[in-house]
């Protein structure tokens, strides 16, 4: 069967690559399986009770989950049948926002997932005029629980109607509007139809070494995020049984449990993952330590397809089953591929992870390209790190004089939800203005210099761009967050958030006279300044002059979605952090 519209995933899955676990999710301790029979019927009995309350296609209706989970699954197709529109919105965003994306949207009805969503739609659910109901998925005191919705369904005896809303959809037709996050400003409403995100997660999925019917995932991304929610549909299509992860910080444990074979990740995670396995190399003795580290320095050596020659080879294997192994296992035992996005990936986490039997490719993509624009691929000789890999067949690519990345194809939103003058802003003809800066090589891979936005001149006149600088730098273990100051300024500086796990072991294992739990003290510990100073100093190296990092101050708070230093993407909201730490800039430049 030709797919042209999302759920016809679920419909070919069904009769295709019929799962007795299609879907599960973690319920009081225990996995719960959906089969596809049953996600299928469960999506046509909420498409069934939509239509019962006179729900119509082009009508709105708003999503928000803490986790990924099953009901979201069954709820987004059997909106999507209806030719409704989904509208996910980020959990950790504040109520106001809320309350914006669902008047802006126009929502006619809400899903919310638990009891701390749930409180905080009810904060500003009076002030959300067209909202005419709310439904939960945890049990909820005065919430009415999605379930009631599947009996309604099966009581409506509308089958016929629910065939003639899904034949009546068409693939140009919009699907959803996601408001992208931002780092400024009022969220914007991307719209996507079916055939931009079908268009995109097929030609995505031939660069992921899926077997139909038989790979296993572990899904923890924000599935209100398109780069997850595509994800999800591939796996649809190859018959992928999915498991959703309970929480970030069940992730190791979930890891063990399912043992997928691939997983898609932001590069933070994988930071802070590496970070600890390193970490612990400290704590081993003698050979074993020595092992450790050899492995490791042979690790961030690796380049693929054998490149490195038999004799690195030779010795990588002694690695992999001497020391590798272990991460592997810690990893569930069976992961093999890691697919990265939404922020860029340091080359050496894709060498060190790959060399140790895990492979990471990163891709690129953004929002309003549905996502993916590029990515790398382990077969066709498609795999090149440092690099987001080869653009996707049916998009095109030109690289602007200034070196923005402008993309074009079937992948382009639609423009953004009834505001034409941005939509204007962003698009050339035809052509979509990334806003990132990059190039493409000889053998067509493409890579990501900067966020055009982001990158500043110095009172010299010298260009920065922030985020190279940032990633350099990153690698140290005792910094967690960073961002790079300096524009109009003689020279740049940064702003530091530390890695206070590791640095509170550090300063025990020096012995060092500060108090662990003490946030202002360790950043103003002058060892731990001395240390940052000399780890700044080494990664400095590889930069300019112009470009090198001469002051720094730490910062007593941990950077987070809440506090609003980070965008629910985990990327830095640079005018926030500005403003919260201006007197420290102040003193860095006085």
């Amino acid at each position: 069967m030709e797919i042209t519209r999302l759920f016809d995933f679920l419909t070919y899955q069904r009769e295709k690559l019929p799962l007795t676990d299609a879907l599960n999710t973690k319920q009081n301790g225990e996995w719960k399986a959906t089969s596809s029979e049953e996600f299928y019927q469960q999506a046509h009995q909420i498409t069934g009770a939509l239509i019962a309350k006179g729900v119509k296609p082009g009508d709105k209706i708003g999503m928000i989950s803490t986790n990924n989970r099953t009901e979201w699954c069954v709820v987004d197709m059997g909106v999507l049948q209806l030719g409704a529109i989904n509208v996910p919105i980020y959990p950790t965003i504040a109520a106001k926002d809320y309350e914006y994306i669902l008047n802006h949207s126009e929502s006619q009805y809400c899903f919310v997932s638990d009891k701390e969503v749930y409180d905080k739609l009810v904060s500003v659910q009076k002030n959300v005029k067209g909202l005419k109901g709310v439904f939960c998925f945890d049990e909820i005191e005065g919430c009415t629980h999605w379930s009631s919705l599947l009996d309604e369904g099966a009581k409506a005896n509308n089958q016929d109607e629910i065939e003639k809303h899904k034949d009546a959809v068409k693939s140009e037709d919009l699907a959803t509007i996601i408001y992208t996050s931002g780092t400024t400003g009022v969220p914007k409403g991307v719209m996507l139809s079916h055939n931009n995100i079908v268009f995109n997660s097929l030609n995505t999925s031939v660069r992921l070494p899926l077997v139909a019917g038989k790979s296993k995932a572990l899904s923890f991304l924000p599935v209100c995020h398109i780069f997850e929610r595509a994800t999800l549909y591939v796996y649809y299509y190859f018959g992928v049984r999915i498991f959703f992860a309970e929480s970030l910080e069940a992730i190791s444990d979930n890891l063990k449990e399912t043992q997928p074979n691939i997983m898609t990740a932001v590069p933070r995670l994988l930071e802070k993952v590496y970070d600890k396995i390193y970490a612990r190399g400290a704590e081993l003795d003698g050979i074993k330590q020595k092992l450790f580290y050899w492995a490791v320095d042979l690790g961030l050596q690796y380049q693929p397809y054998g490149k490195n020659g038999a004799w690195y080879e030779f010795k990588l294997k002694i690695a992999r089953k001497l020391i590798f192994s272990k991460w592997k296992e810690a990893l569930g035992g069976k992961l093999e591929l890691i697919a990265s996005g939404s922020a860029p990936l340091q080359p050496r986490l894709a060498q060190v992870f790959t060399a140790a039997g895990i492979t990471i490719t990163e891709g690129y993509g953004l929002t309003e390209t549905s996502p993916v624009i590029s990515m790398n691929e382990v077969n066709n000789g498609g795999f090149r790190i440092g690099t987001v890999g080869r653009v996707n067949k049916g998009v095109e690519v030109k690289i602007a004089e200034d070196g923005e990345i402008l993309c074009k194809g079937p992948n382009v939103m639609m423009g953004y939800y009834k505001d034409e003058a941005k939509t204007a802003e962003v698009m050339s003809g035809d052509y979509f203005h990334t806003g990132d800066i990059g190039e493409i090589d000889a053998d067509g891979f493409l890579k990501i210099t900067d966020r055009k936005k982001e990158m500043f001149k110095t009172s010299g006149g010298k260009y920065i761009a922030p985020a190279l600088i940032e990633g350099q730098m990153k690698q140290s273990l005792f910094i967690e967050q960073m961002m790079v100051i300096g524009e109009g300024q003689k020279m740049p500086a940064a702003l530091i958030q530390p890695n206070f796990e590791y640095i509170g072991e550090w300063i025990e294992d020096h012995k060092i006279d500060c108090p662990t739990d003490d946030l202002k003290a360790i950043c103003s510990n002058e060892k731990l300044l001395a240390a940052v100073q000399a780890d700044i100093d080494q990664h400095n190296q590889i930069f300019g002059k112009w470009e090198q990092v001469k002051k720094f101050e730490l910062t007593p708070e941990i950077w987070s979605i809440d506090e609003g230093h980070l965008t629910p993407t985990m990327k830095l909201k640079r005018k926030v952090v500005k403003e919260k730490y201006k007197h420290l800039i102040d003193s860095i430049y006085s």
